[in-house]
Parts: C-alpha cells; sequence; structure tokens
C-alpha cells in the first residue's frame, strides 16, 4: 500500500508540474507527443541577425505552438532555397530573389514565400576609398568579387541597369565566402559585392573603417527588391497550415524581444557559437534591425507582410537579373495565409 501511495503522489507531482510549467512560459501546455517536430536552416552562421531565432527557441516561444524546432547554421540564403527543396529542411531563412530564380529552372519544385524577414535588402557593392573608382559607373572595367551563389552579385543587372553601367563591362571573380573581404583589401579585386551588415563588419575586423569605404547600397538605387524571408517546403504548407502560423508568431515575438534586449540575442547566439566577438555581433544585429527589419513600412504594418505593387515591381527587376521570359504573379512568389494577425506582427519601435 505504502508503495502505490508513493506512486499515485508522484503522479499528481507530475502533473502538477506539468501544468504549472504551461502556465510559467506563457502559453498552452503542449505535451512533447503533440508537437511537430520542424527543422529550420538559417541562411548564414550563427551570427548576431540569427539572434530573434535562437532566443526565440531559447525561450521557448516555438514549443508554445506545439513545435520541436531545430536550428542549423546556413551556407547561403541562395543555398537555403534549394535545403528546402530537397526534403532536407521544412523552413529556412533564404533569398527570395533566389527563390524566383530556382522556381523558374525548376518548376515541379517550385515553392512560394510566406513572411518577408528583411523588408530592404541588405545588398550592397563595397570599394576602397582608396580606389579610382569614384561613382557606380566606374565600375565598368573593374573586376567584381563574390561567391558564384552571392545574392547581391547574382542581382547585379538590375541595379546596373539602375545606376546606368554596362555590365557586359564589368567582370566577376569567384571565391569561397571567407576570400570575399580579405581580397578586396589586398587588392585581387577592385569591389565586392555582399550583404551590407556581413562586409561592412567583416572589413571593420581587418582594420577597414566605415570611412575608408565607397559603399552602394541597392536600397538606396531605386530597386523595390525585398531581401529574405522564410520559406517552407510545400508539405509543411499543405498538411500543417496552423503550426506555420504559430512558427511565425513565434518568430515575431523573438525578434520583438531582440529588438527590447539585444544582449539578450547576443548571449543566445554565443549559446551557440562560444567563439563569436560578441560586440561585434551586436552591431551586425543592430545594423540589420535599423536598415533591413525595422522600415517605415514594417512600422505601419507589422512584420512579414508585403505591398503588392512593390513586390510585382520587384519581380519585374529579378525577371530582368535571371533572364525569366515567363514572369510569376505575385502570388505565385508570396502567400499570406500563414501570417499571424496583423497586431500580432507589430515591432517595438524604441
Amino acid at each position: 500500500m505504502p508503495f502505490r501511495l508513493t506512486q499515485t503522489v508522484r503522479a499528481l507531482a507530475l502533473g502538477i508540474a506539468v501544468a504549472l510549467g504551461g502556465i510559467a512560459t506563457g502559453g498552452t501546455p503542449v505535451h512533447a507527443q503533440d508537437q511537430l517536430s520542424v527543422k529550420f536552416t538559417l541562411d548564414w552562421k550563427f551570427e548576431g541577425p540569427a539572434a530573434p531565432f535562437l532566443l526565440a527557441n531559447q525561450r521557448g516561444y516555438f514549443e508554445q505552438e506545439g513545435l520541436d524546432v531545430t536550428i542549423d547554421s546556413g551556407n547561403g540564403s541562395a543555398g537555403a532555397v534549394t535545403r528546402v527543396a530537397s526534403g532536407a529542411y521544412d523552413i529556412a531563412m533564404a533569398d527570395l530573389n533566389s527563390m524566383v530564380e530556382f522556381n523558374a529552372q525548376n518548376p515541379d519544385k517550385a515553392m512560394t514565400a510566406m513572411f518577408i524577414v528583411y523588408n530592404a535588402p541588405p545588398f550592397a557593392i563595397f570599394t576602397l576609398d582608396s580606389s579610382d573608382i569614384e561613382t557606380a559607373q566606374d565600375l565598368e572595367g573593374k573586376t567584381l568579387g563574390a561567391p558564384v551563389f552571392d545574392a547581391p552579385r547574382k542581382l547585379f543587372p538590375a541595379f546596373a541597369r539602375e545606376m546606368g553601367i554596362d555590365r557586359s563591362k564589368v567582370s566577376w571573380q569567384s571565391m569561397d565566402p571567407p576570400l570575399r573581404e580579405p581580397m578586396l583589401v589586398r587588392g585581387d579585386v577592385d569591389a565586392i559585392s555582399g550583404f551590407y551588415f556581413t562586409s561592412l563588419l567583416n572589413l571593420r575586423a581587418l582594420g577597414v573603417g566605415r570611412d575608408d569605404l565607397k559603399i552602394w547600397q541597392y536600397s538606396d538605387a531605386g530597386l523595390d527588391l525585398y531581401g529574405n524571408g522564410l520559406i517552407a517546403s510545400p508539405e509543411m504548407m499543405r498538411n500543417h497550415p496552423d503550426k506555420l502560423t504559430g512558427f511565425l508568431r513565434a518568430v515575431v515575438r523573438g525578434w520583438a524581444a531582440v529588438i527590447k534586449n539585444p544582449d539578450a540575442g547576443i548571449a543566445a547566439v554565443k549559446q551557440r557559437d562560444p567563439l563569436i566577438d560578441a560586440a561585434l555581433e551586436k552591431d551586425r544585429l543592430m545594423m540589420a534591425i535599423d536598415n533591413n527589419v525595422l522600415t517605415p513600412e514594417v512600422a505601419r504594418n507589422g512584420m512579414g507582410g508585403i505591398n503588392r505593387e512593390r513586390m510585382a515591381r520587384a519581380i519585374d527587376q529579378v525577371a530582368l537579373s535571371f533572364g525569366i521570359e515567363d514572369e510569376p504573379s505575385v502570388d505565385a512568389v508570396f502567400t499570406s495565409r500563414f501570417l499571424p494577425a496583423k497586431e500580432e506582427r507589430m515591432l517595438p519601435t524604441n
């Protein structure tokens, strides 16, 4: 009898603990067996801009939505598209423009974006201030460097058209990502393309400050492009629409938490990669928030959605860059059916 009584007490205690655990996290208790396992790939390494996703996972925001999320580092925002297309991952942080190119080349595996993270793209061209390149047109006759999968390299034709550059007079040299900024500093290439907050801070780490550079951002060149967003496999969209909405709700909570407390976000990144430079990655995170995430459009309408007219213009510019003759419709590129309500997507602005 004492043994049975002890078992009963333990069972009751466990039930109370589970219930209290759900209350403590602010969400409805979800049994482990009811959670959906989701594999999520970032676009790049565990750096500052990964903080919102990692903090959301650390604080249980995904768990409260009935999701057991595994987050892996990425190998490039274009490569993230193929990670989902191959079935290796369920959701990815990926370059929307590269997704459009992939869909044109693989119509049987076409995917649709469901959430915009970088409302303004972080694409940019960098050259040393000491070079003889004074204007964007001076890139003609020069050699630019970038990995072959680099999104701003792929979209250079649209940038060139807006800036009046004859792109046939521009040469490209390919390299692995870690060599891009060092090759610019050594003078092996005349300029590079890259993400603004990535290349700028990588150059700073090499002793090259902002005043030592000339930078042209695509968002300042009249381009209507959106940057990276979230894509999901067709299977996820078909079979788990409510879970996708929950995933996006948790993502917004992660960004809101990091905007309020960036140090907590960087601590979550450091937990995944103890070797990061915390101060540098905080700078990278804040640059992404200020320049690419918390735009006037997002401040008005909330995170994640699109302006349809702007997206239509962006598709035109992407089609030019990739030579796509049969342009996709806005609805073929982006769906809003998984977005949480607007009030759930608003971000703190101070």
